[in-house]
């Protein structure tokens, strides 16, 4: 399957920005240390997100990135198709070509999964992710976890870091 960690974390970013963006703007940082997706990777995602308009972005002190329409009208689907991630199971990638230059024995087997994923996915908006009370469970735990990480950074010794204080 073709779902790589580039569709996985584009949906895990966005469905953090959509529980943190009701407040206004949210930077990367924040999106980065809450996730534990590196900051340059967040800055690519992003990119693309934007070039899709899914999100927009808001320059200067406060700023960060919104989502560009509500949460509800955004289906994961999407936010997988705008990092350029094809839902993919067949062999081929869609080619037809998978034996011998022609298609395989299974490929109809194959292209039909690809096809119910994408739908599935398709009827999900991140506001039905945000409505699961286990999911919302995550986010409160990994705000939680966030805010700890902070305080614990502010209340280090000039110089120091939260790993050489271990």
């Amino acid at each position: 399957m073709k779902l790589t960690s580039k569709g996985r974390y584009a949906v895990t970013a966005m469905l953090d920005l959509a529980f943190h963006s009701k407040t206004g703007p949210v930077t990367l940082a924040q999106i980065s240390r809450r996730q534990d997706i590196s900051l340059s990777y967040l800055e690519q995602l992003f990119t693309r997100l934007r070039k899709q308009q899914l999100v927009s972005s808001t320059r200067g002190p406060g700023g960060g990135y919104s989502l560009a329409r509500p949460a509800a009208e955004i289906a994961v689907s999407e936010v997988v198709a705008a990092v350029d991630e094809a839902v993919d199971t067949t062999r081929c990638s869609g080619a037809v070509n998978c034996h011998e230059g022609k298609q395989c024995l299974t490929h109809e087997l194959w292209d039909e999964l690809s096809n119910q994923i994408f739908e599935f996915l398709n009827d999900i908006s991140l506001q039905d992710l945000m409505d699961e009370r286990s999911i919302q469970k995550v986010a409160a735990r990994q705000d939680s976890n966030a805010r700890d990480a902070v305080t614990l950074d502010v209340n280090l010794p000039p110089g120091k870091s939260d790993t050489e204080s271990v």
